[in-house]
């Protein structure tokens, strides 16, 4: 079951990539960057599919879309230099609260 892991947690770096390339590509007006955002999320895609054949979609997108969101979020304070509010980083914290909740204490994902 480590591979499952494994290829979602690479699932999410790609959209990571995917999601970063978007913001450089400035509304898809510069080229390199908007083709690391197609092959990036073509990429994500695929590994998250292959993440189905033993997980629920709903937990797979659960984690991918929510750690998906909170690497965002750091690589947006970091690289573009974007600030959160309190309550976005609650609210953050909470999403990785529930991800973790969903992972020592359901019955449908593999342990």
């Amino acid at each position: 079951m480590i591979q499952v892991y494994f290829l979602l947690v690479l699932a999410i770096l790609f959209e990571t990539a995917g999601t970063t390339a978007l913001q450089a590509s400035q509304q898809f007006t510069r080229l390199w960057p908007s083709v690391l955002v197609v092959v990036a999320y073509a990429i994500s895609f695929y590994l998250l599919a292959l993440t189905l054949k033993y997980m629920p979609v709903g937990v797979v997108y659960a984690i991918w879309a929510g750690l998906g969101i909170v690497f965002i979020a750091a690589i947006g304070y970091v690289v573009f230099g974007q600030r959160l509010d309190m309550p976005a980083v609650i609210g953050m914290a909470m999403i990785i609260a529930g991800i973790v909740v969903i992972q020592l204490f359901s019955k449908v994902t593999p342990h």
